[in-house]
């Protein structure tokens, strides 16, 4: 008998408890949306992407890791600029090459690590 009664009356507290907490907690309005814990692109939009840039990134942390579309945007924003860098760095290879063969043809020695120009000679002029 006495296990019923504290059974009872510890049903009652909880009833009494709930009651409080979802009356008595109302007074305030709803709760305010959550903000999500997501990246704000932390890479610079107006320059080049550099090694200080990448060693400041940090992604925000998921469940069970990271959140996967964070990861696969930085991913892809670095892939882009890789990608970018190796275009303008074969392009400036090219030019390079195409310089160099129309000095070659022009008295232009090339020694390597510099490239000296030479003074045509008189016999060169005639």
């Amino acid at each position: 008998m006495v296990m019923f009664l504290f059974l009872v009356v510890a049903l009652a507290v909880v009833v009494a408890a709930v009651t409080l907490a979802v009356v008595g907690g109302g007074g305030t309005g709803p709760l305010p949306e959550a903000v999500p814990d997501r990246l704000h692109d932390p890479l610079p939009e107006d320059r080049p992407v550099g090694p200080a840039d990448v060693e400041q990134l940090r992604l925000p942390l998921a469940v069970r890791g990271y959140r996967m579309a964070d990861v696969d945007d930085a991913l892809d924003r670095l892939g882009a600029e890789i990608a970018e860098r190796d275009a303008r760095i074969a392009d400036l290879e090219s030019a390079l090459e195409t310089a160099l063969a129309g000095a070659r043809d022009t008295g232009v020695r090339d020694t390597g690590a510099r490239v000296h120009l030479t003074k045509p000679g008189p016999e060169d002029e005639q």
